[in-house]
């Protein structure tokens, strides 16, 4: 039985992608048959299988590889052609070596190449699945699929949905850029400044609260605070911004970090490391780590 047509006019390099459908699914003990034949410039691609053998999910899982490849095709034309030009029009302020940056990134969350790490990852996936299976509704309309007609008419719109990821990608990598400005700020106030304190602990309970406390084991939270207060700092500030304006106006020689899997803010443990460097250590078990819980 005749599961889908595909018809294309000269050479294609996608043409063996489609060509080892049939060994993909062979995998999953699906046996497929595919033929092809060409008159003039015009290529024709049958895939098909057993009468006894069909069923309504094999055509779908068939339909799937084929938006696929059809998709992967529309990101290698864009990349080509529109790409660029989209960078350039939308995001002339990057430099070019952002720019370069920023399109390896995009060109490797539209492949697939990136893992799954963030919220900017999983709406990108998402929005390709979104797209893919908008080209597989067109797909499963259309029993004699002609590749060159669907790239004519549907790639425009599906650009529409790459640029909606990539406007993504670029609002992540400018908040991260102004995050890494940030660090490297903080960073050159820690170096160009005396240490005013030898040792600090930063110990995390187990509701992810914090005490901390000098070498000595006294609580110099208060401390902290009370330097934060002659800074005249609006409202709004939290216990873990107050530790780390507290740890970069008396930059420590050494930070212990006890208990750092208990901490609820991936981010704040992050911003300590990225700022003091070799400074910051972790500890699992000592003498400090067991003393009495004080609440913040």
């Amino acid at each position: 039985m005749l599961l889908t047509k595909l018809t294309y006019e000269g050479e294609r390099q996608f043409i063996e992608k489609i060509q080892n459908i049939p060994n993909k699914l062979k995998e999953k003990d699906v046996k497929l048959g595919i033929s092809e034949s060409i008159e003039g410039k015009t290529h024709f691609i049958k895939i098909f299988c057993n009468d006894e053998c069909y069923d309504k999910k094999i055509k779908s899982i068939v339909n799937l590889y084929i938006s696929k490849i059809l998709y992967e095709i529309i990101i290698d034309m864009f990349n080509k052609k529109e790409l660029f030009e989209y960078l350039t029009d939308s995001y002339f302020f990057l430099k070019q070596e952002e720019m370069l940056e920023v399109e390896e990134k995009i060109m490797n969350i539209l492949y697939g190449r990136e893992k799954i790490n963030d919220e900017t990852n999983i709406y990108c996936i998402n929005r390709i699945n979104e797209i893919t299976e908008k080209i597989k509704e067109c797909v499963e309309e259309n029993e004699n699929i002609n590749i060159d007609g669907f790239l004519r008419f549907r790639s425009k719109d599906i650009a529409t949905d790459i640029e909606k990821i990539i406007d993504k990608v670029i609002e992540q990598y400018m908040v991260e850029k102004e995050y890494k400005e940030f660090i490297n700020l903080l960073k050159y106030f820690v170096d160009i400044q005396e240490s005013k304190i030898e040792e600090v602990n930063i110990i995390i309970e187990d509701e992810g609260q914090y005490k901390i406390t000098d070498k000595l084991g006294n609580n110099i939270f208060y401390k902290f605070i009370s330097e934060l207060s002659e800074c005249n700092m609006g409202k709004g500030i939290n216990v873990e911004d107050i530790i780390i304006s507290g740890l970069i106006t008396n930059s420590p020689e050494n930070i212990i970090i006890h208990h750092c899997d208990r901490c609820l803010n991936k981010e704040f443990i992050d911003t300590i490391k990225n700022v003091f460097g070799e400074r910051v250590r972790y500890c699992e078990k000592c003498s400090i780590c067991t003393i009495p819980k004080i609440k913040l």
